[in-house]
């Protein structure tokens, strides 16, 4: 179990597609170029992390991560450098393995994969994958790429791709290793294949008490346990937005949010988003919106309730414009940050 003393502290973007103050839309290309500016931003005040996620979406501005990430390596000197996910069911192990290790020489050694199934479906049918077969495809490819990521040569065979026999594959890391970890939204079997496979968990919280989390924990330390497996750190991804007071940080997120929300649930059968439900997960859920005080103290909980390692804000939940991200940033790095270390250090 971890008692607090070195947590780190990331931040998460999947690219949503932004406007302006204005309400004026900014262009994809817009997008991930401000989403340069936010890492480059997020290096220099001292942030641990900066991860990209993937979709393939007209909401999002981000389907290749890895070469946002590969961009925002040559501005930035410190801060790890890794996907939100990288959607492992429709991508090939070997070449993920390859670009990733492209990303470790561009950085000098920051790079780092966050694997998961991801939220959306779009990826199935464009690279011809059928949903059908959404759990075997996770469940080979992410064993073969924890034999890629061991560095020396693979020997592997499945049903999803071709056999690998003795396999080397180019080009290798500086270091020998890459930091890897395996998102997770809260399905048992899904903490137990972690432990299995021996890799540092991300649990992705967007909805409820994060405590309620805490049981995937247990479950997650008694299973490395069980496999003879040294521990590993479970981190935290939930969404936020942080401003000088908790008044503004609801005023500036919800309208984005909502659009976000209601777009959504439109697809997947849910109602439109409310204002009672959004403030709800603000003062009782997952949403860590608010002032630095409010933010820290709910993340400070969070980690707490499930003994985490780490916690990456998702600080991008909808359009919201670029000038309110980068101060939510700003806000973040220096005070909540800081005020949580302080509070756990109680």
């Amino acid at each position: 179990m971890n008692n607090f003393d070195d947590i780190q502290f990331g931040l998460d973007t999947f690219g949503d597609m932004t406007v302006a103050i204005d309400g004026t839309p900014d262009s994809a290309a817009q997008v991930i170029r401000n989403i340069v500016a936010q890492a480059v931003l997020a290096d220099e005040l001292g942030i641990d992390a900066f991860n990209v996620g993937e979709h393939h979406r007209d909401d999002f501005a981000v389907s290749a991560p890895d070469t946002v990430l590969a961009g925002i390596a040559t501005v930035t000197k410190n801060i790890k450098l890794g996907t939100g996910v990288t959607v492992l069911s429709s991508e090939d192990p070997v070449r993920v393995f390859q670009r990733f290790a492209t990303l470790d020489a561009l950085s000098n050694g920051r790079a780092e994969i966050t694997a998961g199934r991801g939220s959306f479906t779009e990826s199935f049918p464009l690279f011809g994958y059928q949903l059908s077969d959404y759990n075997i495809l996770f469940e080979e490819k992410l064993e073969l790429l924890v034999e890629l990521f061991k560095e020396g040569p693979v020997t592997w065979s499945g049903k999803t791709r071709a056999s690998l026999n003795n396999q080397e594959v180019y080009p290798k890391t500086e270091s020998g290793a890459m930091a890897m970890r395996v998102g997770v939204g809260g399905s048992p079997e899904s903490v137990i294949r972690a432990a299995r496979l021996g890799i540092p968990m991300a649990l992705a919280i967007i909805g409820g008490d994060p405590a309620r989390f805490a049981p995937f924990a247990k479950l997650y330390y008694d299973a490395l346990e069980k496999f003879e497996r040294q521990p590993l750190p479970i981190s935290i991804h939930s969404p936020g937005h942080v401003a000088e007071t908790d008044e503004a940080a609801a005023e500036q997120l919800w309208p984005y949010y909502e659009g976000f929300i209601t777009r959504l649930g439109s697809e997947r059968g849910w109602g439109p988003a409310s204002y009672q439900t959004f403030m709800g997960e603000v003062q009782h859920g997952s949403l860590y919106v608010g002032s630095p005080e409010t933010v820290a103290q709910k993340i400070a909980y969070a980690i707490k309730a499930v003994g985490a390692s780490r916690f990456d804000l998702k600080y991008a939940s909808g359009p919201v414009p670029h000038e309110y991200l980068m101060r939510s940033i700003e806000l973040y790095a220096t005070q909540v940050i800081p005020r949580v270390r302080e509070l756990l250090s109680k």
